[in-house]
C-alpha cells in the first residue's frame, strides 16, 4: 500500500506522485482511489484495490536509474522487420511497466527513426515511451524535465553515433520528404 507523497509509477502513463487518497462513489460502487498528480498538472486516479493488478510500484532509485541510462548508451537490440510484430512486441514492453523495457523501446526506436523513419503508429508510441522514461527519471534524479530531456538525447545520440556511423551513408539517414503510397497512406 502507498501512502500520499509516494513517487509511483503507473504503467503506460508514467511517473508521478500521490497527492491524495479519497473514496468515491462511481456509477454506485465505493472505492478508495490514489489520486495521483502526473507531468503537465494532469490528475489520475487509480483504484486502490487494483493498484498491484495493474502494475502500479514505486519509482526506481538512483542505482536504478544509472542502469536504465546505461541501457540508452548501447545498442540497439534486435527488432522484428515486420512493422506490425515490431510495433506488438514494443507495446508489450512498454505495458510490462519495466522501465528497463522502456527505456530499451525508446533507444530502438530512435535509432530506427535515425536511419529510416518511423510509421505514423511508431511516432506516437516513441513519444509515448519518452514520456514515460523521462517523467519517471525526473523523479529519481530530482531534475528538470528539460534536463532528462536533453540527458536521453544526449546518450542516444551518442550511443547511435558510436554504434551506426560507420554503417550508414547519408542517403539511408532520412532527412528528405518521404512521399505518401498510391493509396494515400503512409505504410502503416
Amino acid at each position: 500500500m502507498f501512502s500520499v507523497g509516494d513517487k509511483i509509477v503507473y504503467p503506460m502513463h508514467g511517473a508521478g506522485v500521490i497527492d491524495s487518497i479519497e473514496e468515491k462513489d462511481i456509477l454506485g460502487e465505493k472505492q478508495s482511489y490514489y489520486i495521483l498528480k502526473m507531468p503537465g498538472e494532469v490528475k489520475v486516479m487509480v483504484p486502490i484495490a487494483k493498484a498491484e493488478e495493474i502494475g502500479v510500484r514505486n519509482i526506481i532509485d538512483k542505482e536504478s536509474a544509472a542502469k536504465v541510462i546505461d541501457i540508452l548508451e548501447q545498442d540497439e537490440t534486435e527488432m522484428e522487420k515486420n512493422w506490425n510484430k515490431r510495433y506488438r512486441n514494443n507495446m508489450e514492453k512498454m505495458k510490462s511497466g519495466n522501465i528497463y523495457e522502456v527505456a530499451d523501446v525508446v533507444r530502438n526506436l530512435t535509432f530506427k527513426q535515425k536511419e529510416k523513419g518511423l510509421s505514423t503508429g511508431e511516432k506516437k508510441m516513441l513519444n509515448n515511451a519518452k514520456q514515460i522514461l523521462v517523467s519517471e527519471l525526473v523523479l529519481a534524479e530530482h531534475a528538470s524535465q528539460d534536463e532528462v530531456e536533453q540527458m536521453v538525447e544526449n546518450k542516444i545520440n551518442t550511443s547511435f553515433m558510436t554504434f551506426r556511423a560507420d554503417d550508414i551513408s547519408k542517403e539511408s539517414v532520412v532527412n528528405k520528404f518521404i512521399p505518401f503510397n498510391a493509396n494515400g497512406t503512409d505504410g502503416e
